[in-house]
C-alpha cells in the first residue's frame, strides 16, 4: 500500500516489514528537531511507563482509543476482554491495526464521530494534543459529550512544558503576546513525506481543570509522571 503525506502510517508499515530502526522526525517552532524511533510505537505492557498502566487499569466500559497508533494500548485491553475500539485518522496506521489484530477499527477524525456509544475516551502519548489550542480544547470537550455515555470519563496524558521557558537562574521568560505556551506548531518526517505542519496542546492541568469544570466535567489528577507529564481523569456529569 502506497501512502502519500502519511509519515506516520508509512514508517508503521515499514516496520512491520523489517525496518526496525526506522525513526520519524519531529520538527517544532520549539526545539530543535527531534526523533521518534518507530519501535516504541510497537512497544509491549512491560515497556509502558507507570503512567500508561494506571491508564488502561483504569479503562472502563465500551472504549474509545482514540489516536491509537500501532495499537500497543488498544491491544493490551482487548486481551483483558474489554470493548475496545482503536481510532485514528491515517490510513496507514489504521491498516498497521487491522495487520496487528485489533478487531475494531476506526479510520476518522474524532470530530466527525457522533454516536454517544463509549464509556472511556482514552488519550495517551499527550493525546489530548489533538485540541491544538485553548479554543480546541473547549471545542474538543463539547464535542467529547456526544461520544460519552452519561457518567463516562476522558482519561488523558499531558504536560506543562513551562519548564521549557525557563532560564538558567529559574526565572520564566514568555512573550504575553504569543498566546498560550502550550500551543505548538510541529510537522512530522519519514523518507520523502511529510505531515504538514499541525498545532497540538499542552496544557498546564490547573487549566485543564478550569476548562474541565466551564464544560461540565469533574476532574481528577490521577498521577504524575517522571518527565512532567501527568494523567488526569474527566467525568462527564449529567446535563
Amino acid at each position: 500500500m502506497k501512502l502519500n503525506n502519511d509519515p506516520m502510517g508509512t514508517a508503521m508499515q515499514d516496520y512491520l516489514q523489517g525496518s526496525k530502526e526506522a525513526k520519524i522526525v519531529v520538527e517544532s517552532n520549539l526545539t530543535e528537531d527531534d526523533e521518534i524511533p518507530v519501535a516504541y510505537l510497537f512497544r509491549e505492557l512491560d515497556e509502558m511507563p507507570e503512567l500508561e498502566h494506571l491508564a488502561l487499569e483504569q479503562c472502563r466500559g465500551s472504549i474509545l482509543d482514540v489516536g491509537a497508533g500501532a495499537g500497543c494500548h488498544s491491544l493490551v485491553l482487548q486481551e483483558r476482554g474489554l470493548d475496545v475500539t482503536a481510532l485514528d485518522i491515517s490510513a496507514g496506521v489504521a491498516e498497521v491495526l487491522t495487520q496487528r489484530g485489533v478487531r475494531q477499527v476506526l479510520q476518522a477524525d474524532v470530530f466527525n464521530l457522533d454516536t454517544p456509544d463509549y464509556d472511556t475516551l482514552l488519550l495517551l502519548m499527550n493525546g489530548i494534543g489533538i485540541a491544538g489550542n485553548l479554543e480546541g480544547l473547549a471545542r474538543f470537550l463539547e464535542h467529547a459529550k456526544k461520544l460519552l455515555k452519561p457518567g463516562g470519563q476522558l482519561l488523558l496524558e499531558s504536560s506543562d512544558i513551562l519548564y521549557m521557558f525557563e532560564d538558567e537562574d529559574g526565572s520564566v521568560l514568555l512573550d504575553l503576546n504569543a498566546g498560550y505556551y502550550g500551543e505548538v506548531r510541529y510537522n512530522m518526517r519519514y523518507k520523502e513525506q511529510q505531515s504538514g505542519e499541525f498545532d497540538w496542546l499542552f496544557i498546564d492541568p490547573s487549566i485543564l481543570q478550569d476548562y474541565a469544570e466551564a464544560h461540565g466535567y469533574t476532574f481528577e489528577h490521577l498521577y504524575e509522571g517522571e518527565s512532567g507529564n501527568y494523567l488526569a481523569r474527566l467525568v462527564r456529569q449529567a446535563d
